[in-house]
Formats: C-alpha cells, structure tokens, sequence
C-alpha cells in the first residue's frame, strides 16, 4: 500500500511539474506575442498571431485567431492544398493538337490544325518549371504527317474553362500588370511580356505558330473550310503539378495559382471557373471541419481584397496537410528562397522556418511552418497583420523577433 501511494504521489508530482513547465511556457509566449502587438505599431484588431504544436494539437501562443483578415498571398497556400489533395503531386496537364480534314498526296491539309486548350498555365514559361516547347512540338509533327501546306486556319478550343480570365475583385491598376495577367484556357508564355499583361495569349499563340511553321515552309492559306475528321498528331504534357505548386508558392505567381483553382474546379465536376472553384474551395473545408466563420474566398491567388481567412482556419488548413512532404515543401524556407529570403536570414531559425507570404499595401501576412532537422513540420505559424500605415518593414521586424523568442532563440541585436 506504501509503495503504491508512493507511484500515485510521483505521478501526481510528475503531472503537476509537467503542467507548470506549460504553464510558464505558454506565458513567455503569450508575453512575445503581447511585445509582437505593441512593438509593430499596428492596431490590436488588425493582427492575428496563431503557433500550434503539431504533434500534440495545442495552442502556443495566440491572439485574435477568429478576425477575418484580407490574406493577400497566403491564399496560394489554401488553393493549392485543395487541389493537390484531389490530384496527387503527378498531375499533369495535357494540350493536345489535331489535323481537322484530310492530308492529299500533295501535302495539303484540306481542313484545320486544331489545339485544344487544357489551361495549363505553364505552357512555354519563361520560369520554372519550365517543359517542352509545344510550338516547335507542333511544326514537327505536321512535318512528319507529310502537311507541306494548311488550306483551313489555325484554330484553338478554349472550351475547357468557362468565366472571366479575370477574377472579380482585382483592382483595375492590377490588370496592366505582368501579376495582374488573366488566367485563360490557353496559356501562353505565362501571359505576360516584360513587365505587361497581354489580355490575348491565344492571339500571341496563333502568330507564333503561323510563324514558325512558314519558316519551315509549311503554309497557311486561312480559307474557312468545314472540319473532317480529327486525328491527334500531339500529346503535349506539362511538368508535374507539384513543380508548378512549388514555383507559384517560391516566386508567389498569381496566374498559376488561379489556374490551380480553376483546375479544382474542372477535375472535382465543376465548370472551371474561379467562382465554381471558390465555392468548391469552401464546401471542401467544411466537409472537413476547418472553422469556417468569416471566411471568404474569392479567387486562388490571394490578389483580391474581398477575399477574407482567419488565423485559425489557416492553422487549420495548414495542420491538415502537415503529414504532406510534398505539400510542406512548397513554402520557401527563411534566409534562403523566394520571398522569404531576407527573413530571419543569419539568425537560429534561418532554414528552420517554411512560410508563404502575403504582401501588399498595407498588408503583411505569414503563414507555413516551423521545421526540424529533417525539414518536417513541427509547429504551424500563422501571423496576418491588416491596416499597416507606412511600409512593411517595422512590422516584419517585431513579427522576426516575435518567432526568435517563441522559439528560444537569441535575439540579435539588429533584429
């Protein structure tokens, strides 16, 4: 009876030891998150701070983790762990290309060469990933089926999505923007030219394939002609989609994230439009039982300032996908890659923390995870900050110094 009040008394020692080494952790947190909120000068309703332990589901530090905020660029993070749910990481797109018509022993299509468009927004990129070349792809095919001359015209179906390339709520400045390009069925070296947008990538497709196919001297007479019979003469495949993932989250590309919500759409029924994916995107969270209240999604890419997450919906998704390599792996590290480069670089969590960004006027937003020796998730990290007067920079400062002493770190001096 002595030795066994003895174990139960050790317990009770050991759980009461456990619970106040908690307890003073939780309060050095709570106390970097209070410093975090009064140092980045930003208004307390503004701010949403939430750090989640993986492994054991509980709450390290938070603070208003149920305003709805506009996310600006975390959003990417939400779209494309909905849709490489659904697909897997070895998705690809396929844009195929047919002759319409019969080929004479002279050489002469008497009918159409036809695309048909897949919207893969990685068609001829100027960045990564970047795939094969589908123009060229294209000439050689119709060399080899002996078409010397094209008596109909060159034609794209761009039935594949439905709905404006453009998402509702983008401001109109935006547009002209090589970020605020449109997402279209037919995607063409990533839509844009230098710095611009160009509203037509199917017209700048069309003449690049007039144009090389006259310099290998195969013509294209234009004539309206009925079309016969398809026959595929391409299968042109993209890279995998978890390479087009991880460059739209490393280099935060509005028009493949777009195309990722659009393609959630089309592959789980839907019609392919950002609207259809956007309602599709909520249905799949509350299925799941993420905490929907104020959240509003509007477009995939964050670009819109009607879209609206809260703290601990985007914990939420981001637990939900922590036990995906593939997933985890998309957010760029600290003092290293992307838009987290400068972040943290040269400090104890340079490497050792993953995070999208959201950034635009007035806004700062972190969202990704915490990761260990062997770049696995350990803590989830959510800050979203709104309302910012003057620029970023103050405000990443504190949000620095705020994860150096949640994490144990030192604090440098210049942090």
């Amino acid at each position: 009876m002595i030795r066994l009040f003895d174990k139960h008394n050790s317990r009770r020692c050991l759980m009461a030891l456990c619970l106040l080494i908690c307890t003073a952790v939780c309060a050095v947190a709570q106390q970097a998150v209070r410093d975090f909120v009064r140092e980045s000068g930003i208004p307390s309703g503004s701010l949403a701070v939430l750090v989640v332990d993986v492994a054991t589901g509980d709450t390290i530090a938070a603070h208003n983790v149920s305003a709805p905020l506009i996310p600006a660029s975390i959003m990417k993070s939400v779209t494309t762990a909905a849709l490489l749910q659904h697909t897997g990481p070895d998705y690809e797109y396929h844009t195929r290309v047919y002759t319409e018509g019969d080929i004479d022993s002279n050489g002469i299509l008497h009918g159409n060469v036809v695309t048909v468009a897949s919207g893969d927004p990685s068609l001829n990129s100027r960045v990564e990933p970047v795939g094969t070349d589908i123009i060229a792809e294209i000439a050689e095919a119709l060399m080899e089926a002996g078409v010397k001359s094209i008596e109909g015209r060159l034609i794209v179906d761009d039935s594949v999505w439905s709905g404006p390339s453009i998402p509702s709520g983008w401001a109109r400045p935006d547009l002209a923007r090589d970020y605020g390009t449109g997402i279209h069925s037919l995607n063409f070296e990533n839509n844009t030219k230098g710095s611009s947008s160009v509203s037509d990538p199917t017209a700048v497709y069309l003449g690049r394939l007039r144009g090389a196919l006259e310099v290998r001297g195969i013509n294209v007479q234009g004539k309206t002609v009925d079309g016969g019979t398809r026959n595929e003469i391409l299968d042109h495949v993209s890279p995998p989609i978890d390479e087009i993932m991880r460059s739209l989250m490393m280099r935060s590309d509005n028009m493949m994230a777009e195309a990722m919500l659009r393609t959630y759409s089309k592959e789980t029924g839907g019609d392919g439009s950002t609207t259809d994916g956007a309602s599709r995107g909520m249905s799949l969270w509350k299925r799941r039982g993420l905490p929907m209240g104020g959240v509003r999604i509007e477009d995939g890419s964050g670009l819109s300032r009607s879209n609206r997450l809260t703290a601990d919906f985007m914990g939420s998704v981001l637990r939900d996908m922590s036990h995906d390599v593939y997933y985890a792996s998309f957010f760029p590290l600290a003092g290293q890659e992307g838009t987290l480069r400068k972040f943290l670089c040269n400090t104890e969590l340079d490497s050792y923390i993953a995070m999208k960004t959201g950034s635009m006027t007035g806004i700062q937003c972190f969202a990704g995870y915490k990761l260990d020796e062997e770049y696995a998730p350990t803590h989830i990290v959510v800050i979203m900050a709104n309302d910012i007067q003057g620029g970023n920079g103050r405000m990443k400062k504190a949000a620095a110094k705020m994860l150096l002493r949640l994490f144990g770190c030192n604090v440098p001096s210049e942090q």
